[in-house]
């Protein structure tokens, strides 16, 4: 849902703005509210997490973050999940993980919901790309399908069970393939 304020709102304007449920996001001077997740959205996205997370958080090779507000070149937005390179976590002086993420995630992961428009996913995910982050993936679980995007590359389609997917450098430990993150809507 595109929100239109009666006079055009700025970036810090926006991000004084309480927090909505779901969450906003701040695009090209619009608030834009995504939808909320349903079920086949979730379970990817909380399954997705949870295998990152366990195979690269103990290592301290990187860590994924579920709707995290990620604000950065004149944008603020919220992807389904942000993978980070664990020398990448924003920090506060105490050595905890931030609060604010003015940075780009390296990885960043969308989930299409059934009424969410993927021209509006697939340009965050661009966006993101344009500004640092090594690889966007578009994960489309009615057609069982994950679009890759890499930095000034044509993305490539995954929609074979035992296609593994490609990941960015640093996350090479983890072994993804198309029919285990399907899978993960049986269980």
């Amino acid at each position: 849902m595109v929100q239109s304020p009666s006079k055009p709102i700025t970036l810090e304007e926006f991000l004084d703005l309480p927090e909505t449920e779901p969450a906003s996001e701040y695009v090209d001077g619009q608030i834009i509210q995504k939808p909320m997740p349903q079920g086949k959205h979730s379970t990817i996205q909380t399954e997705f997490s949870t295998t990152v997370n366990v195979a690269l958080k103990p290592r301290q090779v990187a860590r994924a973050f579920v709707e995290l507000r990620c604000t950065f070149g004149g944008r603020s937005t919220v992807p389904d999940v942000s993978v980070f390179a664990w020398e990448r976590i924003p920090r506060d002086l105490n050595g905890e993980v931030a609060n604010t993420f003015l940075v780009t995630p390296d990885w960043t992961i969308e989930i299409l919901s059934p009424d969410q428009s993927q021209t509006k996913v697939t340009k965050n995910i661009l966006y993101c790309l344009n500004h640092g982050t090594q690889m966007g993936w578009l994960i489309d679980p009615d057609e069982q399908t994950i679009f890759v995007y890499l930095p000034k590359q044509q993305p490539d389609v995954f929609d074979q069970s035992e296609q593994r997917l490609p990941v960015p450098s640093f996350a090479q430990a983890l072994d993804l393939r198309v029919g285990l993150v399907f899978g993960w809507l049986l269980e």
